[in-house]
């Protein structure tokens, strides 16, 4: 009896154990944040348990392949703008990724249900679009700094190339300077080789003009001048 007893404990115990290994490895830095806010661990693999119900009762949809390259086309906007208006530009990349985030089927009505259900199969990202969306609601009060907007842009590509695939979008940065400047006139270009200038020819000098006879100086046809 008290054999079978300590059996079935060692079983429960290699159950729950398996059971929170599967947990950590699907969600990685999300299983320990979790747990941290919640009062036990049990309570925040209870609360990931949940999270992964939730998302089975979603009907996700994959995207057409206009749908994705209209996206990544919009997202190249977003970047461009940066240039100008750092601000702006983070408010549409968080209107982009939040719709984005609609149209595949996932909650958006309430940002912390939205996390969470993102978790599920996003968790490797997740911890950047959180960065990102505390930076853009800093920049809404008038308190980040373009470093910090430039930030935000970049972490907000990271899900939202995670959720097109096959990493359709830009992989270049945001910056607050034009990509390409005109060459400054002190700077212009070495032209090549092909559309460089043949050098002059060698120019010898002429032989000495002969005098006559009489010690009077020859004058060339080509220079020769009316009699007088």
């Amino acid at each position: 009896m008290v054999a079978a007893v300590v059996v079935a404990a060692l079983v429960a115990v290699a159950v729950v154990g398996s059971r929170r290994r599967a947990l950590r490895e699907k969600f990685g830095p999300e299983y320990d944040r979790v747990v941290a806010e919640q009062d036990s661990r049990s309570a925040g693999e209870r609360e990931l348990r949940e999270r992964e119900r939730r998302h089975a009762e979603l009907e996700l949809r994959p995207l057409s392949p206009e749908a994705r390259a209209g996206y990544a086309e919009q997202w190249a906007q977003v970047q461009t703008r940066f240039v100008d208006t750092p601000e702006e530009a983070v408010r549409a990349g968080d209107e982009l990724v939040t719709r984005l985030v609609g149209e595949i089927g996932y909650p958006t009505g309430n940002y912390d249900d939205q996390v969470a259900t993102l978790s599920v199969e996003h968790a490797a990202t997740l911890g950047r679009y959180r960065d990102a969306h505390a930076i853009f609601l800093r920049a809404e009060r008038g308190e980040a700094s373009t470093e910090q907007l430039r930030q935000a842009l970049v972490h907000y590509r990271a899900l939202f190339a995670e959720l097109l695939g096959d990493e359709p979008v830009p992989a270049a940065e945001p910056e607050r300077e034009a990509a390409h400047r005109a060459p400054e006139p002190d700077a212009a270009p070495e032209p090549d080789a092909q559309s460089r200038p043949e050098p002059a020819p060698e120019s010898r000098p002429e032989p000495a003009p002969r005098a006559h006879p009489d010690g009077r100086p020859v004058i060339r046809p080509d220079n020769q001048s009316a009699p007088r």
